[in-house]
């Protein structure tokens, strides 16, 4: 298994030398499978979190629309467009340090009709939930949870001080427990280093995460980060290809910030990415499925269907 100071020796490798080999583990440890999901802002707006990233937080002034809870019937619209596109996976996000009790009872008669009435998996994001909570989500069908790491352990607290790194670790672990599956990956671009990156995807490591968005900033007006110089596409891809390095079987997740690319990911998904969210983000527009899906196969990767 490799360890921090070889990835460290790695990032210093031939750029595309580095990206060919971040191809070819991909290609030996995962085959062609590509696995697409897209998500729905179930909540918007209105955060008590800081997070200098995000435009839902309370704390800054953002030109982004707020609402409650969605209700059943919207969310198992968005399921079933998305189904009908040929995407695997989606998942509620919601905005918010975690859901009341009464937002997950409501949210749980959703997730129970989406298991029951489509083949597309019901995933979640709800933020730093209770075990029991957890339990709940998993009964009415839910596979899989995500909660963002977001940055390094060491870097977090420059970037968010309502709550720590730990607190989305200890969520995670909990989540496991309760029998789901779990996603949890970062922001790159927010002014870490390659250091903090690799210290990052070994901490997912550990956690025993397989499912692995990466994030690129997208600087958005009116929070702390609207300055921050964007990532260049090589920066993006030396990053993903190190991600596979560390993670050799996990699904390395382009998610937002991918339509800032000039090649929308392309070139990452020749770098050892192999998984994307689809569609819009939760306060920015995203890629098109049908657009994903051209790119997907010209690539020659097999999108994964669902329930597959």
């Amino acid at each position: 298994m490799i360890n921090k100071e070889e990835l460290i020796k790695l990032a210093e490798r031939p750029f595309k030398k580095l990206c060919e080999e971040a191809d070819r583990l991909r290609f030996e440890m995962c085959g062609t499978e590509f696995d697409l999901c897209s998500i729905v802002n179930g909540k918007s707006g209105r955060c008590s979190e800081d997070c200098k990233y995000c435009a839902q937080s309370m704390y800054y002034q953002t030109e982004i629309p707020e609402y409650p809870l969605m209700d059943e019937e919207a969310i198992c619209s968005e399921a079933a467009y998305n189904q009908e596109k040929g995407v695997a996976r989606f998942s509620v996000v919601t905005s918010g340090k975690r859901l009341s009790d009464i937002e997950i009872e409501q949210l749980c008669r959703t997730y129970r009709k989406i298991a029951a009435e489509k083949k597309i998996s019901p995933c979640a994001s709800h933020g730093l939930l209770t075990e029991d909570q957890f339990k709940k989500l998993k009964e009415a069908g839910v596979v899989r949870y995500h909660n963002n790491l977001e940055a390094s352990e060491r870097f977090f607290s420059k970037i968010c001080t309502t709550h720590t790194q730990k607190d989305k670790r200890e969520a995670l672990r909990r989540a496991k427990k309760a029998g789901l599956s779990i996603c949890s990956g970062g922001i790159i671009g927010m002014g870490e280093t390659m250091e903090d990156r690799i210290d990052l995807a070994l901490e997912l490591r550990d956690l025993g995460v397989n499912s692995v968005p990466l994030n690129i900033l997208n600087p958005i007006p009116g929070t702390p980060l609207a300055a921050q110089k964007p990532l260049s596409n090589e920066e993006v891809c030396r990053t993903v290809a190190l991600f596979r390095f560390a993670l050799p079987k996990a699904s390395i997740r382009l998610a937002g910030g991918r339509g800032l690319l000039p090649d929308k990911g392309r070139m990452a998904f020749r770098s050892g990415a192999n998984a994307a969210i689809s569609g819009d983000m939760l306060t920015t527009a995203g890629i098109s499925i049908n657009h994903d899906l051209e790119m997907i196969e010209e690539l020659g990767y097999k999108v994964v269907k669902c329930n597959d």
